[in-house]
Parts: C-alpha cells; sequence; structure tokens
C-alpha cells in the first residue's frame, strides 16, 4: 500500500514536481516524425509534462517546439504562418525561429532592438528513426539520446513506431507491462492448455495461468523481473522484463534473444499517458494466443483502429474504441468465452483495466501481494530517485545511454540455474542470435 504522499509524488509530473524534474533530465519522444511531414508544414499542438507546446518543422526542415503562448499578447502561435526559418504570430507579426529567438517584429519601429530581448521557450529537438525527442530540461550540454535499439536501426532493417493516448496517469498505464500475473488471465483466459501448442511459452503460460515464483532485480537501469514456470522436462520457463528510467519497459513478448521492442509511457499532464511502441522485426507472435478450437486472445497487440486525430492538445491518436462506446465490449464473445474479456485487442485490452481505474488511481486502497513485487520496487525507485534529484543525485541513465541497451523475453533455463545470471548474454542488445529464432517451439 502506498502513502498518500508518495502517490502524490510518483504521479505528478508538471513543473516543479519531483517526478516532473526527473522527467526533464532525460530526452523524451514528443512526436511522430510523420507528424510534421515537410518543410514549413502545419504546427502541431502537443501536450508534454503539463505544458501546452506547438511542434513546427521549418524552412531547412529543423524542428522546433516552443511555448504555446506568444509572449506579446499571449496568443497562441497554433495560429502562426510556419513561413521562411521561423512561426510568425498572426496577431501583430512576431517571428520565432526553433531556437525561440524573436527574428522579426514588424510592429516594432525599424530602428528598435526589442527584438533581440525577446525570446519564447523554446526546447531542443533531435529527430531519429521516425520519432522527434525533445529535451525539457535545464542543461546547457545535453545529455546523450538513450541507446534504444529499436530506434537505432539501420535504415534498411525492419522497425516500426505507434502510439496511442491513454486517458490515465502515466504509472498506472506503465505499471500494466510490468505485471506479469495477468497475461494468464486477461489476454489469454479463454485458452486451454489442451488447445495450445505443447512445450510452447503460451502452452506452458495457460497450463499455469500464474507464475509459480518471482524474482525482482534492482539494476543501474531500473528494475527487472523474472517469473517462472515448469516445463515438461528439466528445464523452467522464464519471463524476462524491465523496467528503465525514467518511463521506458520492455515486456517478455516474444524468444529473449530475439526480441526487440521498446515502450514508452510519456507523461502528457497528471491524467493523460502517450504510449509508444518501437519495435524490430518481429516482435509479436501473429495471432497471439489462439487455440485450436477457435478461442482467441482477442487480437494481436497492435490491432488498434483509430479516430482522426484532431489538432487538440489531446486529440492524436486516439483509439476508437475507448470509455464512451465500453470499449466496444462483446459480452457474447465474453459468456461463450471465445474472447475472455469480450474486449478484441491485447492493447485494448490492457488500457481498458488501466483506464477502468480512473485517472489517477487511489493506491492507498490497494491490496498488493507478492505477484506485485516488481510494481512494488518500481514504484519505489521511482520515488526515490526523484527524491535523490532533489538532493543533487542524478540517475546514472541520464548521462549512460548504454545502460538501455538490454532485451527482455521468455527463454528455457536449467532448473537451479539463476535467471539473471543465466540470461545475462541473451539480454545484451545489439547481437544476433539466428540459433534461437524458432525456439519457442511454435510460438511465432
Amino acid at each position: 500500500m502506498l502513502s498518500v504522499a508518495d502517490n502524490e509524488l510518483m504521479t505528478r509530473v508538471g513543473p516543479g514536481t519531483p517526478v516532473g524534474e526527473l522527467m526533464r533530465q532525460y530526452w523524451i519522444p514528443a512526436l511522430m516524425s510523420i507528424e510534421l511531414p515537410g518543410p514549413d508544414s502545419d504546427p502541431v499542438r502537443v501536450r508534454l509534462l503539463c505544458e501546452d507546446l506547438i511542434a513546427f518543422r521549418d524552412t531547412d526542415g529543423n524542428i522546433g517546439l516552443v511555448d504555446n503562448y506568444c509572449p506579446h499578447r499571449r496568443a497562441s502561435l497554433f495560429f502562426g504562418r510556419n513561413e521562411e526559418c521561423g512561426l510568425r504570430c498572426v496577431y501583430h507579426g512576431w517571428k520565432f525561429d526553433v531556437n525561440g529567438d524573436c527574428v522579426d517584429m514588424p510592429s516594432e519601429p525599424a530602428e528598435s532592438n526589442f527584438k533581440d530581448k525577446v525570446k519564447i521557450k523554446a526546447y531542443a529537438c533531435q529527430e531519429r528513426n521516425g520519432i522527434i525527442w525533445t529535451y525539457m530540461g535545464t542543461r546547457t550540454e545535453l545529455p546523450p539520446l538513450p541507446d534504444i535499439e529499436p530506434n537505432m536501426l539501420d535504415e534498411d532493417a525492419e522497425q516500426s513506431v505507434w502510439t496511442a493516448m491513454r486517458d490515465c496517469n502515466w504509472v498506472q498505464a506503465l505499471e500494466g507491462d510490468i505485471d506479469t500475473s495477468h497475461l494468464g488471465f486477461l489476454h489469454l483466459g479463454s485458452l486451454d492448455a489442451e488447445n495450445m501448442t505443447p512445450g510452447s511459452f503460451d502452452y506452458f503460460t495457460v497450463r499455469e495461468r500464474s507464475p509459480l515464483g518471482f524474482d525482482v532485480e534492482e539494476t543501474d537501469y531500473g528494475t527487472s523481473y523474472g517469473a517462472w514456470r515448469t516445463t515438461d522436462g528439466d528445464e523452467i520457463y522464464w519471463r524476462i522484463a524491465h523496467f528503465l528510467f525514467p518511463f521506458y519497459t520492455m515486456i517478455p513478448t516474444s524468444i529473449l534473444g530475439v526480441q526487440v521492442l521498446v515502450r514508452a509511457w510519456v507523461p502528457i499532464d497528471d491524467t493523460h499517458t502517450m504510449f509508444w511502441n518501437i519495435c524490430g522485426a518481429n516482435p509479436f507472435r501473429g495471432g497471439i494466443g489462439t487455440g485450436k478450437k477457435g478461442q482467441q486472445a482477442g487480437g494481436a497487440a497492435t490491432d488498434v483502429d483509430y479516430v482522426p486525430n484532431t489538432s487538440d492538445f489531446l486529440g492524436r491518436w486516439r483509439l476508437e474504441a475507448n470509455v464512451e462506446n465500453d470499449y466496444k465490449i462483446d459480452r457474447e464473445a465474453q459468456k461463450t468465452n471465445k474472447i475472455y474479456t469480450g474486449i478484441t485487442g491485447i492493447h485494448l485490452q490492457d488500457q481498458v483495466i488501466t483506464e477502468s481505474m480512473g485517472t489517477i488511481t487511489d493506491r492507498v486502497r490497494e491490496h498488493l501481494g507478492a505477484s506485485d513485487s516488481m510494481v512494488i520496487k518500481t514504484r519505489r525507485s521511482i520515488i526515490n530517485a526523484a527524491r535523490s534529484l532533489q538532493e543533487g543525485v542524478t540517475h546514472p541513465t541520464v548521462d549512460h545511454p548504454e545502460l538501455y541497451r538490454e532485451r527482455s523475453g521468455g527463454t528455457l533455463l536449467p532448473k537451479g540455474q539463476g535467471w539473471f545470471e543465466g540470461t545475462a548474454e541473451l539480454r545484451k542488445a545489439f547481437v544476433d542470435h539466428p540459433e534461437l529464432v524458432g525456439s519457442d517451439k511454435g510460438l511465432k
């Protein structure tokens, strides 16, 4: 059970809050490159860490992320003209470049140097493999981008990025990824072991819906868990996943050593989160969890349908199935156990649960058990890191991008072998393991 004070500390991300300031030490995924498709394209409203901002790509292709409000009379720059390497406010013509410098002030006398004294808040941006990153901290010498493997693949490598807005606090959204015990119920609850491929990871999961044991390690990058189940031989099936500061997860969806997948839970504000799924080739098994008699988990994790983006600060990447239509729950599919939840789609099933808790769940009223050890330790690590920053201690992941060079997934280990030491080589990013492809015995 979390105290009221700790719950408040962990969930608030605005300027000046402990966790908000922790987030500002890092580069943050702000928007996808396709949202600013070309030079002088339309500006986009972006909300991050409780701040309303405007993103634009200038004439030279550089990215700007500036305050929504013109510093003259506080008109919104969303309505500005994106032209000739700057965003011009249409109220009086004041124009700002990507660095926030006022480069033109036509409403003032020609001999005036007032424009040289005016600057708008602007955050540094970098673009890498389809993601526009921003740094919202105070450093003049910027930290490096994190070594997120699927965001650093060669241009010809298979990779994908997709996002989705979630109407709840970032911590409860993230915690779904580090809760391994829900897999056998929420996603695979309608499946029976006798209908699964014998020896596959899903088979072991459905046969023993809850892991038989958990172990959580505190690491330089955050926290990691190993959850185990028995097999039919002398091996143990382990699911291994990570939390990496400040808001990344690596889930055990496929084979450890093969899966290249990172997810981010970026705080829009205290009650909204932008989910990012960044993956390399074949991170998910096609038709996840489909049995032999038509029972199903409810579709692949990437099966999502969007409503069209709007220009609102909270109008980007929203799902068609949402709270207003009860996420299109199919009660007949639920009753007949065709889909355990009646909700179609792995991602949507998670979204239903985390949003149903309320925008900020009341953790003081929780009753956590042994299976929640990863959640408990991760919460504590976030709180400790935020408090340490207040004392002048920066988390090592800020300045050491190599700490993100991890992988997650499922694997088989001999009985008695420690999972953390036994998977050290398989957990290394940027290492090929062609011999492991297909090692999940039917799980593709």
